[in-house]
């Protein structure tokens, strides 16, 4: 910049040689002396316009240095005939490594440095079975449309296909994974995505596989629209915080969908979690959201469509639990609310357990399911109201769409099954119709405390945002 354009900038006086020189020498724009007042004494004399006119000033300066900067990085093309890692070595930082389509056998690759790697038809990077292939310790690093395979395994590390340590915004984008011990594994880092990634594993024990996507120790990461199967836990978090988990589909793990601990404040929308060996499990968490999500066909002695273990003051609203063995599994919960729920041909839409105490339950729809409720405890502080029961056979008298008379969704045969589990051979034969029966006219074994004083007359319709 020019001295006089700091001069006008700043409003500062011009010194007596600038103008004589100026008026000599009227092609020259530029002096070597001049009386500049310093900043503070800028600010003090004229005010807040020379002080927004200095910040101004160091900005245009900082942007001219960054734009400098970034103009310094180059693009390199990768080639199977190349030396995959040489050139990683050889990058500067904030280059970009566009990588062609062929076949790449490398391992135990380092980024320490802020790059941009971009795969080109997804080249794949064959880890032959002996170690990780990516493995991230800096920030701002990229890793999109790579197609990575045969990863190795061991019980001693968690190798993975790729792997982040302790590192910032890292964006894993739109990449395949199979045969991987570890798909895509975050550990100790932040404000990181793992976005429209392919994670696929073909394990037949569950002791040979980790976990599709795994997170440790993280906050601030988004996993969005990822696909997971055939892994230890499709999606794994244990002590990740403030994080969003939204429209993914996790099919066909060896144990969960879904399992963290640990793991508070974080929300989970639009996901899908279908066919997994025990469905989806929660632990140890507190302010937990979950909505607009899909449990499904998770059948098996211990699958749940939710597993909710020692939760507390979480919302689970808006989700549909469809043929799952127990659509949801409560012990030691509280304060926590279930509401416009979905339960939908489950063996158990709920089953409570007797430690569980201050929950709500509204505005939910129970529509096919063996047993609606059960319990465990003669005494449930559970609220329960305003749901729709397709067993209830109430009625309406004054048409306000709310039975006159309470529901109690736990029958008496749930009950025995609670104590004598053998019973379930009964299931469906005449005794236990019988059974219910009678205990609907005189209620004596269910639990006093379970039931809904104002039940639904018809199904609650609600609509998807």
């Amino acid at each position: 910049m020019s001295v006089l354009f700091h001069s006008l900038l700043l409003d500062h006086r011009v010194s007596p040689s600038f103008t004589r020189s100026h008026k000599k020498y009227p092609q020259h724009f530029s002096v070597q002396r001049c009386d500049f007042k310093t900043p503070r004494k800028a600010v003090s004399e004229n005010g807040y316009a020379a002080a927004f006119a200095f910040f101004l000033f160091v900005c245009l300066n900082a942007t001219f240095f960054l734009t400098s900067f970034s103009a310094q990085a180059r693009t390199w093309k990768i080639s199977p005939t190349q030396n995959f890692k040489r050139a990683v070595e050889q990058a500067l930082p904030y280059d970009t490594l566009l990588i062609h389509k062929g076949l790449y056998r490398i391992n135990n690759i380092i980024i320490d440095k802020p790059l941009t790697l971009i795969g080109q038809n997804f080249p794949v990077l064959d880890g032959q079975f002996k170690n990780e292939i990516f493995t991230i310790t800096a920030n701002d690093v990229t890793i999109q449309g790579l197609h990575f395979e045969n990863v190795g395994m061991t019980s001693m590390i968690d190798w993975a296909a790729i792997k982040v340590l302790e590192s910032r915004h890292v964006r894993i984008i739109g990449n395949r994974v199979r045969n991987s011990y570890f798909g895509i594994y975050l550990s100790a880092s932040d404000h990181c995505l793992v976005q429209e990634n392919d994670v696929r594993g073909n394990p037949k024990e569950e002791q040979n596989t980790g976990n599709g996507i795994h997170a440790w120790k993280c906050d601030s990461i988004r996993v969005e629209n990822n696909r997971v199967a055939g892994h230890r836990d499709g999606i794994y978090f244990e002590f990740v915080t403030n994080s969003i988990i939204q429209r993914n589909f996790s099919h066909q793990n060896i144990r969960y969908g879904l399992h963290f601990m640990f793991s508070h404040k974080n929300g989970y929308f639009y996901n899908t979690f279908r066919q997994n060996g025990a469905g989806v499990a929660v632990m140890y968490t507190k302010f937990v959201t979950m909505k607009h999500n899909i449990f499904e066909q998770n059948w098996g002695g211990a699958a749940y469509g939710l597993l909710l273990k020692d939760i507390s003051d979480s919302h689970i609203e808006q989700n549909t639990f469809n043929i799952n063995t127990i659509g949801v599994y409560m012990e030691g919960c509280s304060r926590s609310v279930f509401s416009h729920n979905q339960f939908i041909k489950n063996g158990y839409a709920i089953r409570v357990q007797a430690n569980c105490d201050d929950n709500t339950l509204v505005y939910n729809n129970f529509k096919g399911n063996t047993f609606d409720v059960a319990t465990n405890g003669n005494v449930v502080l559970t609220k329960v109201a305003h749901n729709y029961w397709d067993k209830y056979e109430g009625y309406d008298l004054n048409r306000d769409g709310i039975g006159d008379v309470p529901f109690r969704p736990v029958s008496l045969y749930a009950s025995v099954i609670e104590r004598i589990p053998q019973a379930m051979m009964l299931l469906r034969s005449f005794t236990v119709t019988l059974l219910d029966r009678i205990e609907k006219i005189i209620p004596s074994i269910t639990p006093e405390g379970m039931k809904d004083e104002s039940p639904m007359m018809k199904p609650i319709v609600y609509r998807k945002k």
